[in-house]
């Protein structure tokens, strides 16, 4: 009877014990327990992340993923092919479930404008719009994982990847990356419409000298920690379960290299556990670098510095198990990266729904099928995104019975509204500039049109757009000949509309430019058509900013429209006859010319700033140029006026303590319009030298004609701290210029003091 009693007592606390085991512990028991049966091939299978393509066939990458030599897919996005490979995964000896990521930029089958259109917009609510719609149709897809968001701050705009990005500030540029996370991961990576992020590309890819695709960058800490590596660590905290690697080397040693960066920073400083990814063949460009002798040498640097998934990978399989062998990399390290990725499969609820979200009998077409829902949402994010430069004597909005000359090499271009890394969209579905005017007028008949010009004259531009398939329409008649029929065309209307700016491969991935102009052959077209005494209305399409003081004072008009996507060109119809009134800021500062880059608003003041008494030309300026872009960043027009005055809440505050700025909005003009106010901060006297200006906040505000309205915002004692001169993130005592306007000149502004204590 005791042996009875006594065995019951150890099953009761046995199975207590079981009871009482928390999520993680679970979680910890499986993976040790599926780790403990895994070999050094399939742990490392569990790092491979493949595209199927060229060689590498569908038929061998299945057999590859039997064998248990793959962890993840990319760039494949059609059934039923990713059901099949999920299917032969769970064939596996170890039956350890795929993930599928892809480029999900800008939107995926509902193409939204670019990034830094949608950054133009200053509007949270839109921002996340994209992210939500993009993680809604990808995950429909069966995707699981995108290579998003990129959150690198450029100040070069000779740089092709501008477009990709969120502009020139940390905290704007904090703000996107945080809520893409959180609008497409959601708060359970369980969630059917949950999507993995992948923050990149992980660190300074923006800061590259010259502004040339994959050149060095340079850095000092402070800077580094101070801007540059703002975003990703707002995106990281916002909970991105993946980083993605630069392919440039930061201070001397390539990213994909850096155990600093990867190891010191990321996982110790910022306390990262997720899986951290090369970028495409970034292991094997550790040879051209010159910090690996050759390809074996190259994988144990980077599993060395903190790589754990080679994106396209070459050489993991092939050297990983043999440098165990030989003791160069032990097990542990194998283990402790695998680990990273069992424990995302683990976390997405693959190993208990593998087929989540998979239909190997959804067909291409049902993909594509129309969503009216989503076409409106892109069409309002869109519309938001668009930036009123110029408006001469209200031009602007036109009415709808006006003859309207619409003419340009991109007024009628689907692909390139559409825009780079827009790989699952289709350019039949975009609406066009041209299209979206004839639908809204009253009589398409109104409407003439004229290609006008080539988008240049240059052969040499279309043989490099041609080499990846992102050439524009290629007009094979005499220039002459074009601007003739165009200036015809123009002298019919009531006013032109000219569309001129960049094919959308002409700002990707590996599109430096070092000439920021339009190409000679717009500047003709322009010419022409402001020479018939016609207003004309300049509308760019663009994925950078452009250098523009001539066409700036040719305009009577002018629109920046970046490239807006999948329902772009009904977008710009809405703001050109009122339907919207824009209300977009720009993100990144218009240099005057080349020779001011960077130009960015946020600069230190030097020790004999421009306009210093008493100093003559000694002075930090320039002799043929002014130090002030074009455009500043945050400015937008509008087709009514705001007026914007301020008052702080206290002029003192104490350590921990907080102000509150409240800020009088009305609207003066005879048009229902949103602004954005923008909330500035400058540390006036500190252990280092601090920007003129840096943005602390925005809020938007929509008010009828002549309606009054008031904006708040805190500033709290954590948006005072830098890294002072022994690197220590602290707020220093002293006097605080807080600026609130609708743009980073403004004038206006309010002192507070920091007191000690």
């Amino acid at each position: 009877m005791m042996k009875k009693i006594v065995l019951f007592l150890v099953l009761f606390i046995f199975s207590g014990s079981l009871i009482a085991q928390t999520p993680d512990e679970e979680k910890k028991v499986f993976i040790d327990n599926l780790l403990s049966k895994m070999t050094i091939k399939e742990k490392v299978g569990q790092l491979r992340l493949i595209s199927v393509g060229g060689e590498l066939t569908l038929s061998k990458v299945l057999d590859q993923i039997e064998a248990g030599e793959i962890g993840g897919i990319f760039n494949t996005v059609v059934e039923p092919d990713l059901s099949q490979m999920q299917e032969r995964a769970l064939q596996s000896r170890n039956q350890i479930p795929l993930y599928f990521g892809f480029d999900i930029i800008h939107g995926h089958r509902t193409i939204f404008p670019i990034n830094l259109a949608i950054a133009s917009t200053w509007d949270r609510s839109a921002i996340g719009k994209v992210a939500e719609v993009s993680a809604d149709e990808a995950t429909s897809d069966g995707l699981n994982m995108t290579w998003a968001p990129m959150v690198d701050i450029t100040r070069d705009p000779r740089w092709g990847r501008v477009s990709e990005g969120f502009g020139e500030d940390p905290y704007l540029v904090s703000e996107a990356g945080r809520i893409f996370v959180e609008k497409m991961q959601k708060q359970s990576l369980q969630d059917k419409k949950s999507l993995v992020t992948t923050v990149k590309h992980f660190a300074l890819y923006g800061a590259v000298e010259g502004g040339r695709e994959y050149n060095s960058t340079d850095m000092s800490e402070r800077k580094m920690f101070q801007e540059y590596l703002v975003p990703y660590k707002a995106a990281i905290d916002a909970g991105s379960r993946a980083v993605m690697v630069s392919l440039v080397s930061v201070n001397g040693i390539p990213a994909s290299a850096n155990r600093w960066l990867l190891t010191e920073v990321l996982r110790d400083k910022w306390h990262f556990d997720g899986v951290v990814v090369s970028d495409h063949g970034a292991i094997r460009e550790l040879i051209n670098h010159g910090v690996a002798s050759d390809p074996k040498d190259a994988v144990r640097v980077a599993i060395k510095a903190g790589i754990d998934i080679s994106m396209n990978d070459e050489y993991f399989l092939q050297f990983l198990p043999e440098l165990v062998d030989q003791g160069v990399i032990s097990e542990n390290e194998i283990d402790r990266a695998c680990r990273r990725v069992l424990k995302l499969k683990y976390d997405m609820g693959l190993f208990k729904n593998p087929y989540r979200n998979l239909d190997p009998n959804l067909d291409i077409d049902t993909m594509f099928a129309d969503n009216r829902l989503h076409r409106q949402e892109a069409r309002d994010v869109a519309r938001r995104s668009i930036v009123l430069l110029k408006n001469n004597d209200h031009l602007l909005p036109l009415t709808k019975d006006m003859k309207i000359a619409v003419i340009g090499p991109l007024a009628d271009s689907k692909r390139d509204i559409l825009g780079s890394w827009s790989g699952a969209g289709r350019a039949n579905l975009a609406v066009t500039p041209l299209e979206g005017i004839k639908d809204a007028v009253k009589d398409p008949k109104q409407i003439s049109y004229a290609f006008g010009a080539n988008l240049s004259d240059d052969p040499n531009l279309f043989k490099f757009l041609n080499l990846y398939g992102m050439s524009s329409k290629f007009d094979e008649r005499p220039a002459d000949e074009m601007l003739a029929q165009s200036v015809a065309v123009a002298k019919e209307s009531d006013v032109v509309v000219v569309f001129v700016g960049e094919a959308q491969g002409m700002a990707h991935e590996s599109s430096s430019r070092t000439d920021l102009a339009l190409q000679d052959s717009q500047k003709r077209l322009i010419k022409a058509l402001k020479a018939t005494g016609k207003p004309v209305v300049i509308t760019l399409m663009n994925g950078r900013p452009l250098t523009l003081p001539e066409e700036y004072d040719q305009a009577d008009a002018m629109l920046e429209t970046w490239f807006l996507g999948t329902e772009g060109g009904n977008a710009i119809a809405d703001v050109l006859f009122g339907d919207y009134n824009p209300s977009g800021k720009l993100p990144m500062s218009f240099p005057m010319n080349v020779g001011q880059i960077p130009v960015y608003y946020s600069h230190l003041n030097t020790g004999r700033p421009r306009g210093t008494q008493n100093m003559g030309k000694y002075t930090t300026s320039y002799f043929d140029s002014p130090n002030e872009p074009l455009f500043p960043f945050g400015f937008g027009l509008s087709y009514t006026d705001f007026t914007i005055d301020f008052a702080l809440s206290s002029d003192q505050m104490l350590p921990g303590g907080e102000i509150v700025v409240t800020a009088n909005v009305e609207n003066i003009g005879d048009k229902t319009g949103m602004q954005t106010v923008q909330f500035y901060l400058q540390d006036v006297t500190a252990s280092v030298s601090r920007p003129v200006k840096q943005l602390i906040g925005f809020e938007n505000i929509t008010l009828k004609p002549h309606e009054k309205g008031q904006v708040k915002f805190v500033i709290k004692y954590d948006m005072l701290k830098f890294w002072n001169d022994k690197m220590q993130y602290v707020a220093e005592p002293g006097k605080f210029n807080v600026y609130v306007g609708d743009d980073s000149t403004t004038k206006n502004k309010q002192t507070f003091t920091l007191l000690d204590k």
